[in-house]
């Protein structure tokens, strides 16, 4: 009987203890919790990853030459990469000159919708591999196939059409006596008509391609080719 009793002692001041204890645990640990999510939320990463975008600019080798591309203006993507290039292809919104905008798509309900304008300039730039440069091209073949006839237009520009039944069959020559202007003119017709200028730097041909309705201010389509190539390649 005296050993139940004192064991019935024992439990209770046994419980006694651990209820004693249990309050100051419980309330360190809660210190513990609470500092914890402190840490985390202090060292939590608060920057948002953003998609990597290429350069501006690459450099490309063209005929051993070397030109400055903007990116956003090159047109096919194989073409999107810095390096040794037999050509490269771009375009630049006019008069700007700045890269193009992405196209914008076109639903079925647009098809049928008259043209829009051509805002853009269009430039090749190819290893000419001592080719004919084009200003002798412009002095000794194109002559070859030109009309006798000789049209004046406004502000210096003269026109020669080429015979029908020569290679350029279709086109005019356009070109300006005060200036080293040439460009090579397909006709208006179901589609507008284009001309294409030529010019070389050093192991390239540039070929600049633009409607043939702007050669109205053919001065300042002159202005953009050049700054376009001061622009690419640093030097005119």
């Amino acid at each position: 009987m005296t050993f139940v009793t004192s064991a019935q002692n024992i439990a209770r001041t046994t419980g006694k203890d651990l209820r004693g204890h249990l309050l100051p645990i419980l309330l360190v640990g809660a210190i513990a919790a609470a500092a914890l999510a402190l840490v985390a939320y202090l060292l939590w990463p608060t920057w948002e990853v953003e998609s990597a975008s290429g350069p501006a600019r690459l450099p490309v080798s063209i005929g051993s030459t070397l030109f400055n591309v903007p990116s956003a203006s090159i047109r096919m993507k194989i073409q999107h990469h810095t390096g040794p290039q037999e050509r490269i292809d771009l375009s630049f919104a006019y008069p700007s000159l700045e890269p193009p905008e992405a196209p914008k798509r076109v639903s079925a309900a647009d098809v049928d919708e008259a043209m829009q304008p051509i805002d853009r300039i269009f430039l090749s730039i190819a290893a000419h591999h001592d080719a004919l440069a084009p200003d002798i091209r412009a002095r000794t073949i194109y002559p070859r196939y030109l009309d006798q006839a000789t049209t004046i237009g406004e502000d210096g520009l003269t026109m020669r059409a080429f015979r029908e039944g020569s290679p350029y069959s279709g086109e005019d020559l356009f070109s300006a006596t005060a200036s080293d202007f040439v460009a090579r003119c397909s006709r208006e017709a179901a589609t507008p008509g284009m001309c294409l200028s030529e010019r070389r730097v050093e192991g390239a041909d540039l070929t600049f391609r633009f409607p043939r309705s702007w050669l109205a201010h053919w001065h300042e389509v002159t202005d953009a080719m050049d700054r376009l190539t001061l622009q690419l390649h640093g030097q005119k």
